[in-house]
């Protein structure tokens, strides 16, 4: 039996975290083969969110004693974000546990004069955490 958590994705701008209203969110997880899994594309809403994705987890047993060894606890994501006129966002490591909420922020910078979207990808890795 497998468990689920869900994501939550915001995308917003500036320090004053306006919300961006129609930017493309796509959720991918690489599958046991090593090829890319679709999970969601989704476009914002008014308030720079997508709905709410559930995605299944290990489950939260495999980790909680020594005899069923070590297994992986949570399930890895990748979350990209694009809008006309801003940088791409590719997040790798997003981190999912059972039964949790993920809140990922994501902030789009504006592209310079003469840039087109897919000139440059700010790309961010989420390190592993330490459980």
């Amino acid at each position: 039996m497998e468990q689920t958590g869900t994501l939550r994705v915001r995308v917003f701008t500036s320090n004053a975290q306006l919300p961006v209203e129609g930017a493309s969110v796509v959720v991918t997880q690489k599958n046991p083969n090593g090829k890319y899994d679709l999970l969601s594309v989704q476009a914002t809403n008014s308030s720079g969110e997508i709905r709410e994705l559930k995605i299944p987890t290990p489950l939260s047993s495999a980790s909680t004693s020594p005899e069923q060894g070590r297994g992986q606890t949570n399930a890895i994501c990748e979350v990209w974000a694009e809008a006309p006129g801003f940088v791409v966002v590719k997040i790798d490591g997003v981190q999912i546990f059972p039964d949790v909420i993920t809140d990922q922020q994501i902030e789009l910078a504006p592209l310079e004069d003469g840039e087109h979207g897919l000139d440059r990808v700010n790309e961010r890795q989420i390190s592993a955490q330490n459980l």
